[in-house]
């Protein structure tokens, strides 16, 4: 029984990652300058990948850095780009859809990499909430961009790639160190992408300089951590799963702060989306 509520515990904890990400539309959009994708990404994860290196004081070992900049790339570098590549040519609710097959592909990896074939219940309620993300968000005024949809299929895999290598190779690095490199490693990679794409950040007020504050203390240094440490200890798959809240908190807060719209359709997707992230770790920890 001990070891049952240790996992819930963890699922909980874990689970305000993509809870904190979900607000990150409603401080972008609400509270920091308009167009500027990739600095946004940029000031949100080498801040708090520094801060992080300052605190924990550890360095990988020397057989270790290869796969360090392969999940930086794949967790904050490249997801990040790919991100808001997708973000901006495509829809809310289609890139949402999109992302929502990541517990599935993490699912396709581990059978295909490690022959652990998926239960058929976690199978299924990985694939009810792509359905329920579906029902949720898209619309018949959906507009299908090819360029983003590729990059809303790309950023999915990087981050199940990521999910699945970070808890398959077992660094030696503590959490918070592992966290600290992949966000100063990624950050440095979306440098060049900030300085090339983006205009230069204007004189800031207060509010922005909070609301980037924010991104970076609560979206990369909190949430990050939180991310891998729940990486570290819950089936991978579980951990894809939890990725689902980050879409379904920014509808949440869109309708209670921005008044935006909730019919009844939208509450049964929602409703399909939570019972989908309750199935894959109910069916996860009985497998374990």
């Amino acid at each position: 029984m001990t070891a049952i509520l240790r996992y819930w515990r963890d699922v909980i904890s874990t689970a305000l990652a993509p809870t904190i990400w979900g607000s990150t539309y409603l401080v972008t959009t609400q509270f920091l300058p308009p167009n500027r994708p990739f600095t946004a990404a940029l000031l949100r994860a080498l801040p708090a990948g520094l801060l992080l290196l300052l605190w924990t004081r550890r360095l990988p070992l020397r057989s270790e850095w290869g796969r360090l900049l392969i999940l930086a790339a794949l967790n904050i570098g490249f997801f990040q780009a790919l991100l808001f590549v997708a973000a901006y040519r495509l829809p809310g609710g289609l890139a949402a859809v999109l992302g929502a097959i990541q517990p599935l592909l993490v699912m396709l990896l581990a059978w295909g990499a490690d022959g652990r074939a998926p239960a058929r219940a976690t199978l299924a309620a990985a694939a009810a909430g792509v359905v329920g993300m579906a029902v949720l968000l898209l619309s018949p005024q959906t507009r299908f961009e090819p360029i983003g949809m590729v990059a809303a299929l790309l950023g999915a895999v990087c981050m199940a790639s990521g999910v699945w290598l970070t808890r398959r190779w077992k660094m030696t690095l503590p959490v918070l160190s592992l966290t600290g490199w992949q966000l100063l490693l990624g950050g440095l990679m979306l440098a060049p992408l900030a300085m090339v794409f983006d205009v230069p950040l204007p004189p800031l007020s207060v509010k922005q300089w909070s609301a980037y504050a924010y991104l970076c203390l609560a979206g990369a240094l909190l949430a990050y951590a939180l991310w891998f440490r729940g990486v570290s200890r819950l089936p991978t798959v579980a951990v894809a799963s939890l990725g689902l809240l980050s879409p379904l908190t920014a509808v949440v807060l869109g309708w209670l702060c921005l008044s935006q719209r909730m019919t009844g359709t939208s509450l049964l997707g929602l409703l399909m989306v939570l019972a989908s992230v309750f199935v894959v770790q109910w069916t996860s920890v009985r497998t374990r």
